[in-house]
């Protein structure tokens, strides 16, 4: 049975009892948790965990799955892979163990004739947790499955959750047993290679508190509703199906291999340090083709470091088979037919892929070709010394250069007889990591070294924040600083950075802008121009001194620019207010992706499930707009976080929150943690006024809006430009749409008519033109450039007018019309030119190139354009020399 067929009968068993076939997620999901989707359950996890309410009470989806963690052991074993298909079926609080159990044992069991997989159910063996005596129960009296066939076992095996506080339950796991030749007798808890595990059913019940029930914790209470999330290998039952002994013998890879074996003169199977080599290109070459696919591209950090990774291990596994020429897009293409009956999009998208993946070819080739003979040379140091080891730096250096992922440098280093420094190699990069988060904070500090600033946070403690309540505090300077380094104090004139021992200054953070505002001691007079967390609890101001001598110790007014923080509140209520207006739109199933809270203006990035419609955000303008007339009362109040969770408090997925968190309440319609400043009642934000929308990447949305003030302005401004077109046009402002739709109408009719005009005076010129018709190989031909900017419109219809007019003859009319950087073409042929196998369609590839362009069509007129006016009297001559020649 071939993958597509099981993914096929999967999705169709699932779908008549039910379920909503939901289509795989990308990949790359807005997960902070997860660098790809690696798991069946990952899209729904809104769902489980209570974010929004499920969509459907069932659902089931074949979800395409990324793992990194084992790409070492890729190649080596045949158990290791980093791309899969991860088949499930879902129950939102819908049926449960028994329905879970009913429906598995069905598929696999049921005869192919009936829909199912056709599994002897003779050879299927289960596992429960250990004292799930409910599950063992029901798999005995729905499946018949006799009591020494099922296994107990505990947490570690047996029970899941997400690695995290929340929804958690027992799992009861199928097994197939592959027979006596693959291992000992006695179920999975003696031997999984054997008895290999195909299906994981999870019963979700359970909440887990800190500690989770895989170590032995018990729970600590019981979902209000009961969950299903199963997930069954597609990979693992396609090679039991199939026959063959693992995955990369099945439909799917084995043609990968194959493409290598044809590539290499190399045969899969004669010998294991090959073979690892033929694993890991057809491993990698779906993982790498299916990333492209969803968006990921190469890179030096996270998804893109991934990526770069996979396919330069393909690069080098190729070039140790004895193929030295680019290969990348010739693997692709083998993933791609293989993979497209389940996901069409690699086809249509292909180009885009094929061109990834040649660009990083080409550049690590160059690479490689470079880096290798650094390699060389240490490696010949390194045995001239009568060392076996490899040094850490030269290891480093290869990486950090050359691009040479370290478990390639350890790949050739073996070759060579020797080992390499890991630990040496991985103290350079821990040393190259910390530099990098300390250019990172550099971009706000002015300074790498992070030194100065934790030994003010060791001397005195964390920067304390009054700025909630207070505007202007009393502090007194516990740490001076230039360019990061500590000083005495700094003269005016001198710009530094301060930290006080308390402060009503708010740090950039959440989205929100620092405060701006003075710092005013005995003689000195000092202004704040920023404020950041360089390190976690320590606010560091960034000042210029405007008069005086700033020193450590001095004592100071510190006071907040009031007007400025005022503004920036009023942007980051409404932020709070958008999101949720937006979240309702969406039935709260969009996600808050990213905002900006700066004086009178807010930016806010959404993650949507669906396409934003074009009335959408005038709702939302309009909902927000009619929530500030009731003037809320906007309170803030610290609480554990599991009492803000019972409240209902929105917390942002992907922040970090500790045990207490700050909740930002504004009635029912908006609750959020939030640590930033807000309104004292949302009236005070006057009015918000949506001024622009977009899409900013694949399924997030971004809005920006004024506040106050500000949107107070860009309505007065709008209203002056509506009363400026009205005094032009003469109209009330209310006759403004009908008056200018009117005037658009108007001027489209004048250019139809001007095209109709211009259309005549070429169409003129078509007796002249087949006055000038030559014969080119028995063929009357028109092959002529005209007035220059013809459109192709006017184009066609002349070509096809001087057609007509030359008869019942075997003729060719190619006509070129030169703009200023462009070119215009269209080729028409008779019915007679064509029965002698000449097609309008296949003449334009004999002059294509010469101006720079393309084009296709029908066998009897095929137009386009190109990008070089100055070739086309080359391309006359040739397409003149191509009908002689044929």
């Amino acid at each position: 049975m071939r993958t597509h067929e099981i993914i096929k009968r999967f999705q169709d068993h699932f779908e008549r009892a039910g379920h909503t076939v939901v289509p795989s997620a990308s990949l790359i999901l807005d997960d902070p948790t997860l660098l790809f989707v690696n798991a069946g359950m990952v899209q729904f996890k809104p769902y489980f965990l209570g974010d929004a309410p499920a969509p459907y009470p069932r659902a089931t989806s074949v979800q395409k799955c990324v793992r990194t963690g084992d790409i070492d052991e890729v190649g080596k074993t045949t158990r290791h892979n980093t791309f899969f298909q991860m088949a499930g079926n879902f129950s939102f609080g819908d049926y449960f163990k028994e329905g879970a159990i009913n429906h598995a044992w069905s598929l696999l069991t049921n005869s192919p004739d009936e829909g199912g997989y056709g599994f002897d159910p003779e050879r299927l063996w289960v596992t429960v947790y250990q004292d799930d005596e409910e599950a063992a129960r029901l798999w005995q009296q729905i499946t018949g499955i006799p009591a020494e066939r099922i296994q107990y076992r505990d947490g570690a095996d047996n029970y899941w959750d997400m690695g995290v506080p929340g929804p958690g339950g027992p799992c009861s796991e199928i097994y197939y047993d592959r027979g006596p030749e693959y291992g000992a007798e006695g179920g999975p808890v003696v031997d999984e290679d054997r008895y290999l595990e195909v299906w994981n059913l999870v019963f979700m019940q359970d909440i887990r508190g800190e500690q989770s029930p895989k170590k032995g914790y018990p729970p600590i209470g019981e979902l209000p509703k009961k969950n299903i999330d199963t997930g069954m290998g597609v990979e693992r039952v396609a090679f039991l199906l199939q026959g063959v002994d693992n995955v990369y013998e099945t439909d799917l890879v084995r043609p990968v291999i194959e493409k290598a074996e044809q590539l290499s003169g190399r045969s899969y199977g004669d010998n294991h340090t090959d073979d690892v080599r033929f694993r890991v290109i057809a491993d990698h070459a779906r993982s790498g083709v299916m990333l492209i696919s969803d968006g990921v591209t190469p890179g030096n950090e996270a998804r893109g470091y991934v990526l770069r990774r996979l396919l330069r291990r393909i690069i080098r596994s190729v070039r140790l088979l004895g193929v030295t020429k680019p290969v990348l897009t010739e693997f692709a293409a083998v993933v791609r037919d293989a993979m497209s009956p389940s996901y069409p999009e690699l086809v249509t998208d292909f180009g885009r892929i094929e061109a990834v993946l040649r660009a990083e070819e080409e550049a690590f080739l160059a690479t490689l070709t470079a880096g290798s003979k650094i390699f060389d040379s240490a490696v010949g140091e390194t045995k001239q010394a009568g060392k076996g080891e490899l040094p850490g730096a030269k290891a480093f250096q290869l990486h950090d250069t050359y691009g040479f992922p370290i478990d390639l440098t350890l790949e050739m280093a073996a070759e060579q007889g020797l080992t390499v420094d890991e630990q040496g190699f991985r103290e350079l990069m821990a040393e190259q990591r910390d530099r990098a988060k300390a250019d990172a904070a550099a971009r706000k500090s002015g300074r790498g070294d992070l030194s100065a600033y934790r030994a003010v946070l060791d001397e005195h403690g964390e920067t304390q924040f009054l700025g909630y309540d207070d505007l202007e505090t009393s502090s007194r300077v516990i740490g001076l600083l230039e360019n990061g380094v500590s000083v005495p104090a700094v003269r005016a004139g001198g710009q530094a950075e301060v930290v006080l021992d308390r402060t009503p200054f708010y740090a950039e953070s959440g989205g929100q802008v620092a405060d701006t505002g003075r710092l005013v001691g005995s003689g000195v007079e000092v202004d704040v121009t920023d404020v950041q967390k360089i390190v976690p609890g320590l606010s560091v101001h960034r000042v210029r001194v405007l008069q005086g001598e700033l020193g450590l110790d001095d004592k100071l007014t510190a006071s907040v620019d009031a007007t400025r923080r005022s503004a920036v509140a009023r942007s980051h209520s409404a932020t709070h207010l958008v999101h949720s207006a937006v979240r309702g739109a969406f039935d709260k199933q969009a996600a808050q992706a990213g905002s900006l809270n700066s004086p009178g203006r807010m930016r806010f990035d959404f993650s949507t499930p669906g396409k934003v419609s074009a009335g959408l955000l005038t709702e939302v303008e309009e909902e927000v707009n009619d929530y500030l007339q009731r003037d809320v009362e906007v309170t803030s109040y610290v609480v554990p976080k599991s009492k803000a969770d019972e409240l209902g408090a929105l917390a942002l997925f992907g922040e970090k929150y500790g045990d207490d968190v700050r909740v930002v309440d504004m009635g029912e319609y908006s609750r959020e943690l939030c640590g930033g400043t807000h309104v004292g009642r949302i009236g005070q934000l006057g009015l918000v006024k949506l001024v622009g929308d977009a899409s900013i990447g694949s399924g997030v949305h971004r809005v920006e809006a004024l506040v106050g003030n500000d949107a107070l302005r860009y309505v007065r401004k709008e209203q002056l430009l509506v009363g400026q077109l009205a005094d032009q046009l003469k109209v009330p402002t209310e006759e403004l749409p009908s008056r200018i739709e009117g005037i658009v109408g108007r001027l489209r009719d004048a250019e139809k008519e001007i095209a109709r005009l211009r259309t005549e005076k070429v169409l003129a010129s078509a007796g002249e033109l087949v006055g000038r018709a030559q014969d080119a190989g028995g063929v009357r031909l028109v092959a002529e450039q005209v007035a220059d900017d013809v459109d192709g419109g006017s184009l066609r219809a002349l070509a096809g007018d001087v057609r007509g007019r030359l008869g019942s003859t075997a003729n060719v009319v190619a006509l070129f019309s030169a703009g200023a950087e462009k070119v215009n073409f269209v080729v028409a042929t008779s019915p007679e030119a064509r029965d002698r196998g000449l097609t309008a369609g296949g003449l334009v590839p004999s002059f294509g190139e010469l101006i720079g362009g393309r084009g296709g069509g029908k066998p009897d007129m095929a137009q386009g354009g190109g990008g070089n006016p100055a070739g086309i009297s080359d391309a006359l001559t040739a397409l003149r020399r191509a009908l002689a020649e044929a």
